[in-house]
């Protein structure tokens, strides 16, 4: 079966789908596109081709034209849309106690499962951690480990003011977790180069795709941290082998509403000049 398919009623021959074809292994003939040789071999199956057709001519064997949302022009945002609703996302550190739903977090995720990839190889995993019990325990790995720091690597520890968490945790004020009803950590395989960035990225998306769904986030710097370097919260997690963990945010129903948007730096600017 060939890579693609043309719906030759409907193409305009505009050559588009050859243009945007990041791996170009579209070629225009006068009868209209055609695989280059060795396609199927080449082709990072991103959709550009199928996205891109005004008519909705060009099928991929993986992807037809019914597969895709359609862009809906009345939904795009503004530029002012688009500054407030960047602007006005806030970490959240305060949740309701109250569980995610997983429909709603499935839904979120299936956004963020579009966030771009290095050559769309779509690299990110995920592990959720959702019940209020767990999300303590590795709050607890996370304030073991600080207390190794602590003892070991004082200069460490005073950098990262793990002597006051330490601290404010055995009065029961949890900094680590936020008393966070579920933690979401994004990982990869450690065969993929651009799997940190990926994770990264996926990440913001998930982040950015919550509050329409009336949830909210933060970054879970200190658990990340330990993920990575306390055996017992590692065991728990149980990442693959040759898999790293490149991130974790805490989730869940905010407990207050913001009524403003902080102003923040200008732009460090630097245009190169030779």
């Amino acid at each position: 079966m060939s890579l693609f398919t043309i719906d030759t009623k409907k193409c305009d021959k505009d050559g588009i789908c050859a243009i945007e074809c990041p791996a170009h292994i579209i070629k225009m003939t006068e009868e209209g596109p055609v695989p280059v040789a060795n396609a199927e071999k080449f082709c990072i199956q991103c959709g550009h081709c199928v996205a891109i057709c005004p008519k909705g001519a060009f099928s991929l064997e993986f992807l037809s034209v019914d597969q895709c949302m359609p862009i809906d022009k009345k939904l795009m945002l503004t530029a002012d849309h688009t500054e407030h609703f960047l602007r006005s996302r806030r970490s959240i550190r305060r949740y309701k106690e109250k569980p995610v739903p997983k429909e709603i977090f499935e839904r979120a995720l299936s956004i963020a499962c579009c966030a771009p990839t290095g050559s769309n190889r779509q690299t990110v995993k995920w592990l959720i951690i959702d019940k209020r019990s767990d999300v303590q325990t590795i709050a607890t790995h996370v304030i073991d480990w600080m207390q190794y720091v602590v003892k070991n690597h004082p200069k460490i520890a005073q950098m990262l003011n793990m002597e006051a968490l330490i601290s404010q945790w055995d009065q029961g004020i949890d900094r680590i977790a936020r008393d966070a009803p579920q933690l979401v950590f994004a990982y990869a395989s450690d065969a993929f180069g651009s799997g940190a960035a990926d994770c990264h990225t996926a990440l913001a998306y998930l982040e950015l795709a919550l509050p329409g769904l009336g949830l909210g986030s933060c970054w879970a710097g200190y658990v990340n941290y330990a993920a990575g370097q306390w055996p017992p919260l590692a065991k728990m997690l149980n990442f693959p082998e040759q898999h790293s963990c490149h991130g974790a945010l805490m989730v869940g129903f905010p407990k207050f509403k913001y009524a403003r948007a902080p102003k923040r730096n200008a732009p460090d600017i630097v245009y190169h000049v030779e």
